[in-house]
């Protein structure tokens, strides 16, 4: 079969390669793509969120599988576009419906579902600059560190820590009154801070069954030990040593389960990804966030650990026999080390080549924002690549990665030396 991949990151790069090793899979387009999927794939110079330039490539090509990689297409309603199209309705697509991506794209809507199941969250309330004095008097009713999150899509970015109060007050009005995240802060929700340690879960769901598939911890601050801004992660490791199979039966039971159940009663038509952000407080298991989609660069390790062909997954997913199929999971570890441009997350420079992938051994290197320029690779966004090795134990694997990062080289190249320390 033909298939498509929207995207273009480290995320968008390790669907390809899996796919790509499938001999189901015929022709493989990755759109918009990046230096990584050139390789393996015919990159479509798309946006993922022009779906009449998408309906026009999946006919002209014949495609009749599309994995959704971003968040963006998904909250925009690309699968309900595709139903509704006379041309387009029998094309399988991995990802929910419009109504069900709300789980990402609105926090109070994630945060209301939470509480209709039962589903342990940290307690919160919402508000906007209508109200914003309200939120200031519920700031003083909570503890530090204060958590303000952006209600809407803010590219990983809208979340803010705070261990001041006359900061969080300052930061609460800055999102608000002076839409700091534009139009994805006109609702911030503020929530009680849990202490503990993060992981990620990923379910796979026909949108009645459901398998999980391995955790995985990401590395989401710019410097070591945690510290500095919030990125779209610098790193992972699975599986997660501390999720014991005790935590993760108190995962799949109070949220996994509860969280499938609850999409079919809400009546949410879910075909794809859930990402759960979990949080362990204790012994116990919380939700800090859904995501609709793979996480990113959690697929940099998860996918490279699952044995079972990707696509059987998908069309049994796209076909509602999910429950029918094996989820087959390699034993090693596997580990990841993003490596960013000088100035990420903030400001920082393009078009740097990058020099050294042929002297990788025994990791493989997913692309993210690099792309093909008169026949190098350069830089083409703020995480570059991903160095993703496989070990024993997490550490043999993520020794392997930064031996082979020593062969990288791109301009102001950074990454962080201390993925897994706090494990």
């Amino acid at each position: 079969m033909n298939i498509l991949v929207l995207g273009s990151g480290g995320r968008e790069h390790t669907f390809a390669w899996k796919i790509a090793q499938s001999n189901q899979c015929t022709n493989l387009y990755v759109a918009p793509g990046n230096s990584g999927t050139s390789a393996i794939a015919t990159n479509l110079d798309l946006s993922v969120t022009d779906f009449k330039a998408i309906k026009d490539a999946v006919i002209a090509n014949d495609i009749e599988l599309v994995v959704v990689g971003p968040e963006d297409p998904l909250v925009q309603g690309v699968h309900d576009f595709f139903l509704e199209d006379q041309d387009l309705k029998n094309v399988a697509v991995i990802g929910p419906q419009k109504a069900a991506a709300e789980l990402e794209g609105s926090k109070e809507f994630a945060k209301e579902f939470m509480m209709r199941h039962n589903i342990p969250t940290a307690a919160y309330q919402s508000f906007t600059k209508d109200n914003v004095e309200e939120g200031y008097k519920f700031l003083e009713t909570l503890n530090a560190p204060y958590v303000l999150k952006a209600d809407g899509l803010a590219a990983g970015k809208g979340v803010l820590i705070l261990n001041d109060l006359d900061e969080a007050k300052e930061e609460l009005s800055n999102m608000l009154v002076n839409a700091k995240f534009g139009n994805a802060s006109a609702k911030v929700v503020i929530e009680e801070f849990l202490d503990g340690i993060e992981l990620s879960c990923f379910v796979l769901t026909d949108g009645k069954d459901y398998k999980i598939l391995p955790t995985a911890k990401d590395y989401k601050r710019i410097g070591e030990g945690d510290t500095g801004l919030n990125t779209g992660g610098m790193g992972a490791v699975s599986p997660v040593p501390f999720a014991t199979d005790e935590f993760l039966s108190k995962m799949e039971n109070q949220i996994v389960k509860p969280t499938v159940e609850g999409l079919q009663k809400d009546n949410l038509p879910y075909v794809g990804f859930i990402f759960i952000g979990l949080i362990k407080v204790g012994d116990d298991p919380k939700v800090i966030e859904y995501n609709v989609r793979m996480g990113d660069p959690e697929t940099e390790v998860v996918l490279p650990r699952l044995k079972t062909e990707l696509v059987t997954i998908f069309k049994a997913m796209a076909n509602g026999t999910l429950a029918d199929v094996a989820i087959d999971i390699d034993e090693r570890a596997a580990t990841t080390i993003m490596l960013v441009s000088g100035g990420y997350p903030e400001a920082y420079e393009k078009g740097k080549e990058i020099t050294g992938l042929e002297k990788i051994e025994d990791s493989i290197v997913f692309h993210a924002g690099a792309k093909d320029k008169d026949g190098k690779v350069v830089t083409s966004g703020g995480r570059v690549m991903a160095v993703t090795s496989y070990g024993d134990t997490y550490q043999e694997a993520i020794k392997k990665s930064y031996q082979n990062i020593e062969n990288l080289h791109f301009d102001k190249m950074y990454y962080r030396k201390d993925i897994g320390f706090d494990l």
